[in-house]
């Protein structure tokens, strides 16, 4: 008898994990759905495949119509869209929390990029005459 429940046990043991995912998966397609279903004209999404867009046409049950770039629309099947892009707040006026006014040397400033040589560039017989002194003498690495 102890052998019959520990087959029991080994399982229930087994069915609890598969049970808990089968609810987790079924929440996901259904949150999923949800979003298919409530993607409205103007509202900017992002495919399966990465593409962002934003929605020109929706009224078709299956496809959406997708704007990726000025002029350009593509159709796409509604189960395509993985996600809504939520609207970024205007942050041009915004001042952080202790009331400061921003930096003006803020780490997102685009720095022009400077040489590391400040020697200028050698014509092109010069750059590659250290190329042609290899101990075999024959004049270039590759001869």
């Amino acid at each position: 008898m102890n052998t019959n429940l520990l087959f029991l046990f080994i399982i229930v043991l087994l069915f609890i994990p598969m049970f808990f995912n089968q609810r987790r998966q079924k929440r996901q397609a259904q949150e999923m759905q949800t979003l298919q279903n409530s993607i409205t004209e103007g509202d900017v999404v992002v495919t399966t495949s990465g593409l962002r867009g934003t929605v020109v046409d929706s009224s078709y049950e299956e496809t959406i119509d997708l704007e990726i770039a000025p002029g350009v629309v593509t159709t796409w099947v509604r189960a395509a869209v993985r996600d809504k892009v939520k609207p970024e707040a205007d942050t041009t006026d915004a001042h952080p929390v202790d009331g400061a006014a921003p930096d003006s040397t803020d780490a997102a400033t685009p720095r022009p990029v400077e040489s590391s040589s400040s020697a200028e560039p050698r014509p092109a017989s010069e750059a590659n005459s250290s190329a042609s002194d290899t101990t075999s003498g024959r004049g270039g690495p590759f001869s």
